[in-house]
């Protein structure tokens, strides 16, 4: 799993720098991860500086694509719009949507309103409303390299309580992202999301999680955000996936639409909120790629 490597060599992850003074340091720490039983990364996994930027400018795109949304997104609109949007701008600065046709999936972004979690497919019959919350989860690719965020819309007049449910949402992905560091834990992402839902009354969905991304849409490690400290995966520089938990006003209890097999719903018929990003480990901590 871990190649030997002339330590005089050039690191493999392209940075320039002895493989001593970069990736050797880690690979020592997983070494001995490994003999305690801790999961670490394949090296296939550790993104070299030259993907990172190829990564980036995917990430390009889907910054522009939801910075667009956000621009046009008010009541009267269809998640069908949306979708427009996302397709014609993605095309425009040369990407694809990486949603559109994945496993079946028959549209360019996921549009997820009110009690519905996560995968709603966009529809001309779905018309926003003014107290809406909405999840705008759009994903790109661009030369064969993936980036994927997704932000939460306010429509027009929105209740106290749901407004306060989307903003808590938001500062849950930032008390993960403030574990990410070299030679940390996966595990403690999860954790400190769970601990910062909680103590807002919130529950966290169980089933669906993060993901490792970049070459592919969805690649290890998978993230969980009820998990455990000093659990998981070992944090090593390159190593890039998301931070997307999806928090409930109610129950953490969820179900999929039996009709078009996508949709999660709250079993409860409360509202639920998500933001992602994409972030990187870095040597000095973390990148936030796409938001």
């Amino acid at each position: 799993m871990l190649k030997r490597i002339t330590l005089k060599n050039k690191c493999f992850c392209g940075s320039g720098l002895p493989y001593s003074q970069c990736h050797g340091r880690y690979d020592e720490a997983m070494k001995a991860a490994v003999k305690t039983g801790r999961q670490v990364p394949k090296r296939s996994l550790i993104k070299t500086k030259a993907q990172l930027e190829a990564m980036r400018d995917s990430a390009k795109i889907n910054i522009a694509v939801l910075d667009l949304v956000g621009e046009k997104i008010c009541a009267g609109m269809t998640t069908e719009d949306i979708d427009r949007l996302v397709f014609d701008k993605t095309k425009e600065m040369g990407g694809v949507p990486a949603p559109l046709n994945y496993e079946g999936f028959p549209k360019s972004v996921c549009v997820s309103v009110n009690s519905e979690v996560c995968h709603g497919i966009p529809s001309p019959k779905r018309v926003l409303k003014d107290g809406d919350i909405v999840n705008v989860d759009a994903s790109t690719i661009l030369d064969g390299f993936y980036s994927d965020s997704s932000r939460m819309y306010c429509i027009g007049n929105v209740s106290p309580e749901n407004k306060r449910l989307v903003e808590v949402t938001k500062e849950c992905v930032y008390r993960g992202l403030e574990k990410v560091k070299p030679l940390g834990y996966l595990g403690d992402v999860g954790a400190a999301v769970e601990e910062h839902a909680k103590k807002n009354g919130y529950s966290v969905v169980r089933q669906i999680g993060g993901h490792g991304i970049g070459l592919e849409f969805h690649e290890d490690p998978w993230v969980s955000f009820v998990s455990r400290p000093r659990t998981g995966m070992l944090l090593i520089p390159g190593l890039c996936f998301t931070i997307e938990p999806m928090i409930n006003m109610g129950s953490a209890r969820i179900y999929t639409d039996k009709k078009n097999g996508w949709t999660v719903y709250t079993q409860d018929g409360k509202p639920s909120a998500q933001w992602e990003i994409m972030v990187v480990v870095t040597d000095t901590g973390y990148e936030i790629i796409s938001y």
